[in-house]
């Protein structure tokens, strides 16, 4: 029985090695796509890949739009954008490739980890099956993998979710310190790539902790206290690094004003772009309030205090434009217009983002099913859910695209990847005819094998108190 148990495994670590190889696979296979080997990077992309090489450089971290504006250098301090991304992306520029080509490669490299880890994560929720159906599908959905080929931050999207909703899961099932302050350690990491993500720690940390029926409430207190200390040590010494060298307090990232001028001006309160952002608007506001002597924290507080201003004054349309922000991250308001967007000022590939669209909105679909599974098998769906209101803040507080639900998609992909187990199951399985809703226990390379709790975790949900 022991034998049978390594071998099934064996075989599962085999499948989630070539839908790993399958994800990395087309990541790089997008890389030559036409018109696509030469690129250049641009925008974001281009902040991640100059300032991870002037970091390696020893300049730290220094703008680097402004440092090579021109034959000057200027060294000016940012934390205009998450450091995490930086870190990563300055492994290879250590190793002497600083190729923006390389880059991308990296950053494929980081998808295919996205796929390993997420697969691993499924099996935590629901089973040796769930794992390789979410690796299966993080493998091949394009809104996913199409931020790799361009180097952008949401390349880590899938690794720091899964991350997370591990932790999570792994902390339900055996409330303890050790867990508890795997949860805290796993949300500051994901905090400091998508500084959003701090929110995590209120909308996953603190009810999971406090739900955690197993203990006394005095020892979920302790461990809501050991996961939050966590979470400040390992966001503490960059919000300590920003406190050092800006003379207003930025915590992990300084662009928020600069977002708010981006996305609240006149042209994007109605019209056609509903919703969404605009350089021109941001560049407005920052000609209107920029200071040379003045370092990025003052200037991005004099951009948030005109944006607030606008605001106010036109308060009046604050419902219609947050539900088009809404509408447009999760693809309910002109879903067609904002992928030529897409395709125009982000470069993403048009076709496959049509494709995307299409998965998502049957991912969609059978995550709702996958969530009502996980509720009946008594699986807490609140960490799932976490996820989707996290961007649904941080949308509302900025603006709607397509890449900014990438966290989203993620949760999404998991809970889709229940409802398919589960119907792959009812294929395989006779119905029964007393009508009784059996749970698919699974075996070898299709379940989870060896332990039952293995494919459904909530059979093996700590029992209440007393």
């Amino acid at each position: 029985m022991v034998g049978t148990g390594r071998q099934s495994a064996r075989v599962w670590w085999g499948w989630l090695g070539l839908w790993t190889a399958v994800g990395l696979g087309i990541r790089l296979a997008s890389l030559f796509g036409p018109g696509r080997s030469e690129r250049t990077p641009g925008g974001d992309s281009y902040y991640y890949h100059y300032a991870a090489n002037l970091l390696v450089a020893g300049k730290g971290f220094v703008n680097p739009f402004i440092y090579y504006a021109g034959a000057a250098h200027h060294q000016v301090q940012t934390a205009a954008w998450p450091p995490l991304f930086v870190f990563v992306l300055a492994i290879p520029s250590v190793l002497g490739l600083k190729t923006f080509f390389v880059t991308r490669v990296w950053c494929c490299i980081i998808g295919a980890g996205g796929v390993l880890l997420c697969g691993y994560t499924g099996r935590e929720i629901g089973g040796r099956r769930v794992g390789l159906i979410a690796a299966f599908l993080v493998a091949v959905y394009p809104n996913l993998w199409m931020s790799d080929e361009l180097g952008l931050s949401e390349a880590l999207s899938p690794l720091l979710v899964a991350l997370v909703l591990l932790t999570a899961y792994r902390f339900w099932k055996h409330p303890g310190p050790w867990p508890a302050i795997a949860l805290g350690a796993s949300i500051g990491l994901a905090a400091l790539g998508r500084d959003e993500l701090s929110l995590l720690a209120v909308f996953i940390l603190v009810p999971l902790t406090l739900m955690a029926t197993a203990v006394r409430w005095r020892r979920r207190l302790g461990l809501l206290a050991v996961g939050g200390l966590t979470f400040l040590l390992i966001v503490g010494p960059w919000v300590g690094y920003n406190m050092s060298r800006f003379d207003d307090p930025v915590f992990i990232s300084s662009g928020f004003g600069v977002t708010l001028a981006s996305s609240n001006c006149a042209q994007l309160y109605t019209g056609p772009y509903e919703g969404y952002w605009s350089l021109e608007c941001a560049v407005a506001i920052k000609q209107k309030v920029y200071n040379p002597r003045s370092d990025e924290s003052v200037q991005g507080a004099a951009a948030q205090a005109d944006a607030l201003h606008f605001i106010e004054a036109h308060k009046n349309r604050i419902l219609p434009v947050e539900m088009a922000r809404l509408g447009r991250a999760f693809a309910l308001f002109h879903p067609l217009q904002q992928i030529r967007l897409d395709s125009t000022v982000e470069t993403r590939p048009y076709r496959w983002a049509i494709v995307g669209l299409g998965m998502y909105y049957a991912l969609v679909a059978l995550s709702i099913g996958g969530l009502v599974l996980l509720r009946r098998r008594r699986v807490p769906i609140l960490p799932l859910l976490a996820v989707g209101l996290d961007v649904c803040v941080s949308v509302a507080l900025t603006f709607g695209q397509t890449r900014y639900r990438s966290t989203f998609e993620v949760a999404l992909v998991l809970a889709a990847a229940v409802q398919l187990d589960w119907a792959w199951s009812r294929l395989r399985t006779p119905v029964d005819p007393t009508g009784a809703d059996h749970l698919p226990t699974g075996h070898g390379v299709d379940g989870g094998g060896g332990r039952e709790e293995d494919s459904h975790p909530g059979l093996a949900a700590p029992v209440p108190a007393g």
